[in-house]
């Protein structure tokens, strides 16, 4: 398969249009088409069908532009690694974390890492379980820092655990099981604000669910942000099930309080770096990963 013919393909996928994937590549629309109608040769396949004056992608075109964009990806993160590993000092770096850590811990590790690397842009994203795994797997992202379980680990990830902490059912100090000691099921009577579907801290939760075999909490309300859900919790309304790491100083501070749950073993969070798994790291990966391994948690 002809690269070049391939990512032309993306372009006009992304556009929607020969003629404004022409004028972004500085070439004629007549040389787009004739690209294109070789490729559908090439692969024997077709691509692009008519509408209106423009063209939109069949079926097998659709799967294609998916497959395209992570190829793009894939030679983009190579020439990332070709440049970066040359210059040692300079390129950039995306991190994709998910909440905890990208709230409570990336913060300090970047502010460090760009006091001794100023020339090197750190690209940080913000996401759920699911797609920071997705976008670590398709070389969209260099490093991942997790927050979970270690059910939810993918095959084609290498995983360096970095700490592990305790998940805590937490209420507003007016609650009335704040400080007390219950059961699950009274605890689950409860309801709970939590992250989306995707999250760590809720699938820890529906999972506890499943291993005392209770009915689960109602999800009063749902936030992107763990901020927002710690924020209504101490507004008064419902119960959260989270990391004590976030919690921690409102919990010592009197704003949440903690409820005390009967008969579950505590149950743990981990925090990890995750690559991909027998990948050489460029040497900004593993610069960034020794200013984790070096700062105290």
């Amino acid at each position: 398969m002809n690269s070049h013919s391939l990512k032309l393909f993306y372009q006009v996928a992304t556009t929607g249009s020969f003629t404004k994937a022409a004028e972004i590549l500085c070439i004629s629309q007549p040389a787009v088409s004739s690209q294109m109608k070789r490729f559908e040769h090439e692969l024997g396949v077709q691509l692009f069908k008519q509408q209106g004056r423009g063209v939109v992608l069949t079926e097998v075109g659709e799967a294609l532009a998916e497959k395209a964009q992570n190829f793009i990806a894939l030679e983009q993160h190579i020439e990332t690694f070709i440049e970066n590993y040359r210059l040692a000092k300079a390129g950039n770096l995306h991190i994709v974390a998910t909440y905890l850590p990208a709230n409570f811990l990336i913060p300090k590790w970047a502010a460090t890492f760009k006091a001794a690397n100023e020339q090197v842009d750190l690209i940080i994203t913000t996401t759920n379980t699911k797609d920071a795994f997705e976008q670590l797997i398709n070389y969209k992202a260099d490093i991942a820092i997790y927050g979970g379980g270690m059910s939810e680990r993918p095959k084609e990830i290498e995983w360096d655990e970095l700490y592990e902490d305790e998940l805590w059912f937490v209420v507003s100090p007016n609650h009335r099981f704040a400080h007390q000691s219950i059961t699950l099921v009274e605890m689950f009577q409860e309801p709970f604000i939590m992250r989306e579907e995707g999250s760590s801290m809720r699938e820890h939760l529906f999972s506890l669910c499943q291993t005392y075999q209770v009915k689960p909490p109602k999800i009063a309300l749902q936030f992107n942000g763990i901020n927002e859900t710690i924020r209504s919790v101490m507004a008064g309304y419902g119960a959260n099930f989270i990391s004590s790491l976030a919690v921690r100083e409102y919990v010592e501070s009197g704003q949440l309080a903690r409820v005390y749950v009967k008969d579950i073993h505590a149950i743990k969070h981990k925090i990890a770096i995750c690559t991909r798994n027998n990948e050489k790291q460029n040497m900004l990966v593993q610069k960034f990963i020794e200013t984790i391994r070096n700062s105290p948690i």
